[in-house]
């Protein structure tokens, strides 16, 4: 399947939509499911972990509490594949990947 979908793109049209933190908290909060949300965030929090130390893969994966293969797949997202969607985020939050 291509990416983005026509559905994607519809999703990704409302998100973009949203105006502020609260709306894009209530938004999320009827899309996805709290275990869904949980996997998200802490995808998100490997990213951060991954942009902003040096630590290993092991001792990211025990801080957050995930597999060392979602520390993994996180690290290709975030360095290797060509979309840099974590990036450019994480370039806004926190400037430069120490890596």
């Amino acid at each position: 399947m291509m990416y983005p979908t026509k559905n994607d793109k519809a999703l990704i049209h409302a998100v973009s939509l949203l105006q502020n933190k609260k709306d894009i908290e209530c938004f999320l909060r009827d899309l996805l499911t709290s275990s869904e949300i949980e996997e998200f965030s802490s995808r998100f929090a490997v990213a951060i972990l991954l942009w902003t130390t040096k630590k290993s893969y092991l001792e990211i994966a025990k801080e957050v509490n995930t597999s060392t293969t979602t520390v993994t797949r996180v690290s290709a997202w975030l360095y290797k594949e060509p979309w840099q969607g974590y990036s450019k985020v994480l370039s806004k939050l926190y400037g430069k990947s120490i890596r």
